[in-house]
């Protein structure tokens, strides 16, 4: 009879640790999988600061030379953001295709990536 209570006390003892195990391999996953989206967040931010100070710069050199060759520099500048109106515009009108899809689309890969 005491060497069936030790079965029975040793399976017990093998199934917490087991649990014990899933739960640390879980913990590690989840883990990892954080740090993959934090790490990919931030690169892409990096990115896109360096993307906008570029057309930034570039926007406003385009508009200083249209405004040269318009006559007036104001004129240069009402042109850019005549132009990044309908970008936005576009932009709008097929965000859910462009952006909102592929973005949730990408970050259920990465978190479902085994």
């Amino acid at each position: 009879m005491e060497q069936q209570t030790d079965h029975i006390s040793s399976l017990f003892e093998k199934g917490r640790s087991y649990v014990e195990t899933r739960m640390e391999i879980v913990k590690l996953k989840a883990a990892e999988k954080s740090s993959e989206a934090i790490s990919s967040l931030v690169s892409v931010m990096i990115l896109f600061i360096f993307i906008t100070l570029f057309v930034l710069l570039l926007s406003i050199g385009l508009a200083l030379w249209l405004g040269d060759l318009l006559g007036n520099n104001y004129y240069g500048f009402f042109v850019v953001a005549g132009f990044y109106g309908v970008v936005a515009l576009i932009i709008y009108l097929f965000k859910n295709k462009w952006i909102e899809e592929p973005v949730t689309n990408t970050i259920i890969k990465k978190m479902v990536k085994l």
